[in-house]
């Protein structure tokens, strides 16, 4: 919050406003906004000052500040001239069925909202400046410099307002500058508030298991992680006791340590999400916190909060679920290959503590098994795939590889999903949590897709409802061999996934209630969840109400965030995808058609994969076999171009 807004809230003297301010409080006087008290000027109790977020469907949040308030909403005709990230001052309305709501009467900080730009000379040699983001012309001005002065391909950050060069970000030439521009183009943010660091070395650095006397002491049992072999933070341990069939899921307690309102927590809902760039991470919480103390690490005590829950021997239905704060003691740290390895050996050679571990382990990843198919039942199973990217040290791409869901993978999903649903039936679903919903498709949408589908062979005659409409497509997927292409457009012709307060079941996973509970080093969603799990176990009415009051707006707000964080990932894939292409630029590629139509695209096949590019007005079907030629790429689009070279005759491709 502006210095301003906090003199508005306190209250001040005239004589306290600076110079910048002052235009802002004589309106704000006129119109009545403010309130003498004792002397003091304030703002009156009709009024309120915060931070301004945008929705996707254009209702504007003004956040509050303090736990006694509520976020006011504010229609898109009551925003006035104010944008997201403004800090400004609403007057309170009578309210929609009773929500809290306001009209913007004054913006009193703009947040500066920015558009990155570069410099560019067409082929007559006239100079500009263009939008990165849609490659129009745009206009920039840098006091006291010539721009002209600059290398072409400079990036510039320019405000939106004045047109004024915020920053100059580097050049485009320099493959390093594609982490600052989409961390730009999405708002996300790399380092921290100096209060947050500070904030966070004032945080223990170990665990002293005799000051938390009234956590359960779980240190005897062998807590095992699961992870990427690159995870440098590990949210999740678990342990199976195979006596009870009992699961503890333990996860990293990072509401012990991020208090509410606090500097850390306000910066971690900033940002909502940490973001994976395939050489960098861009946490949501200090490196100082989510690398060491709220990390769940081999071999130290750590503080967890736990679901325990206990299966049914011969259904594997759950028969009681409970939560805890808790002091775990993680025995060994696996990765999925290794367990992958020790799942097709048996577990064979294992000594040690590793031997010790899988007398539970082996027969818990044969009981996620099995969970797993009961899942699909009532879930789906979309043969996704992700394309990992390696980078080398100057930034360039390096190689890429599919990455799919393997044995151990599995494994530790299936257990999450379970302490995911314990966590949400907590709940009524009337708004008094988080929850994380995938809403069912609409039928007729399901339908286009079928039509579209019709064209590469693919007929359903027979189906009651959208489930049994997409599991007809997907057996008719596999006896075309197109199982993973169908299921990606499958995917697209669905609804997101996205947090809610009002509960409405997960469409894909099948499941009646669940929500986000396992991850709160990297996702708010989850903090927000063990915080409101902690208000029932110490029956604290007073602080639910806090978390609950605004907890509408925040569903939305993380949703939002969770959607930027994800195509600053894109985006930053896509960035090294152009540059490789670049430097290939006539080369001839076989490729996939993925999207007919007059901008068809496709995926091209060979040793670097997920590379999408676009034809042209070119006269090509869904899933035809193609050679293409790349012929432009457009680094600051981070487009590619490409011409059909021949389609692939059916006999040919399936030698391929």
């Amino acid at each position: 919050m502006s210095p301003f807004a906090i003199q508005l809230l306190n209250g001040c003297l005239p004589s306290d406003i600076e110079q910048e301010d002052s235009n802002h409080f004589q309106a704000l006087q006129q119109q009545g906004a403010l309130e003498e008290v004792n002397g003091l000027w304030k703002l009156g109790s009709l009024y309120r000052v915060g931070t301004l977020y945008l929705g996707k469907d254009g209702k504007g949040y003004i956040e509050a500040e303090q736990k006694e308030q509520k976020d006011l909403l504010v229609e898109p005709d009551h925003l006035a001239d104010a944008r997201q990230g403004d800090t400004v001052v609403a007057k309170r309305i009578i309210a929609k069925r009773g929500r809290a709501s306001g009209k913007v009467v004054r913006v009193i900080t703009k947040a500066h909202l920015f558009i990155i730009a570069y410099t560019h000379r067409d082929e007559q040699g006239n100079f500009s400046t263009k939008n990165i983001r849609t490659g129009e012309y745009t206009n920039a001005v840098m006091e006291g410099m010539d721009l002209k002065a600059f290398k072409l391909g400079t990036v510039l950050k320019v405000d939106i307002d004045n047109d004024k060069v915020l920053e100059v970000m580097g050049i485009l030439d320099d493959p390093k500058v594609d982490e600052k521009i989409s961390l730009a183009l999405y708002e996300r943010e790399d380092a921290f508030p100096e209060q947050c660091l500070k904030d966070a070395l004032e945080v223990e650095s170990e665990v002293t298991k005799s000051e938390h006397p009234n956590r359960t002491d779980l240190t005897h049992l062998d807590f095992c992680t699961i992870d990427p072999v690159t995870a440098k933070d590990f949210d999740d341990a678990i342990y199976f006791d195979m006596a009870s069939y009992t699961l503890y899921v333990a996860i990293a307690d990072v509401s012990h340590y991020v208090p509410f309102f606090t500097p850390i927590d306000k910066e971690a809902k900033k940002r909502g999400f940490t973001t994976y760039f395939p050489h960098k991470s861009f946490p949501m919480l200090p490196r100082e916190l989510s690398e060491n103390i709220c990390s769940l690490k081999p071999n130290v005590d750590r503080l967890a909060f736990v679901a325990k829950i206990v299966l049914d021997k011969n259904t594997l239905k759950p028969l009681e679920e409970t939560f805890f704060e808790a002091v775990i003691h993680s025995k060994y740290r696996f990765n999925y290959d290794t367990i992958d390895t020790i799942i097709d050996t048996n577990g064979k050679e294992s000594t040690g503590i590793v031997a010790q571990i899988l007398t539970w382990l082996l027969p818990l990843q044969k009981i996620t098994a099995r969970l797993h198919h009961e899942r699909l039942k009532n879930g789906f199973d979309f043969r996704s795939e992700e394309t990992k990217l390696s980078i080398d040290a100057n930034h360039l791409l390096l190689g890429t590889q599919i990455e799919t869901g393997t044995p151990s993978h599995s494994l530790i999903e299936e257990c999450m999903l379970l302490a995911n649903q314990a966590a949400a039936k907590r709940f009524t679903g009337e708004g008094d949590s988080i929850f994380r919903i995938h809403e069912p498709p609409q039928l007729a949408k399901m339908e286009a897709l079928l039509t579209e589908l019709a064209t590469i062979g693919i007929y359903v005659e027979e189906y009651e409802d959208s489930p049994s409409l997409i599991r007809a497509i997907q057996k008719e997927a596999i006896k075309l061999n197109l199982a993973s292409e169908v299921d990606a457009m499958i995917i697209k012709s669905l609804r997101r996934a996205s947090y809610a307060a009002t509960n409405v079941g997960h469409f894909g996973l099948g499941f009646s209630h669940y929500s986000h509970f396992t991850s709160p080093i990297r996702r708010y969603s989850d903090l927000i969840l063990h915080r409101l799990i902690k208000t029932q176990l110490r029956q604290e009415e007073e602080e639910a109400g806090y978390l609950l009051r605004n907890i509408e707006p925040l569903c939305a707000r993380v949703s939002e965030l969770e959607r930027e964080a994800t195509k600053a990932e894109w985006d930053f894939r896509d960035r090294k995808f152009a540059r490789w292409a670049a430097e290939h630029l006539g080369d001839i590629f076989e490729a996939e058609i993925i999207e007919a139509g007059e901008s068809a695209k496709a995926v091209l096949k060979g040793e670097i994969k997920g590379v999408t590019v676009t034809l042209m007005g070119k006269d090509v079907m869904l899933f035809d076999h193609i050679k293409v030629k790349l012929t432009e790429a457009n680094i600051p689009q981070a487009l590619i171009l490409a011409e059909l070279v021949e389609k692939l005759s059916k006999d040919i491709t399936e030698l391929v």
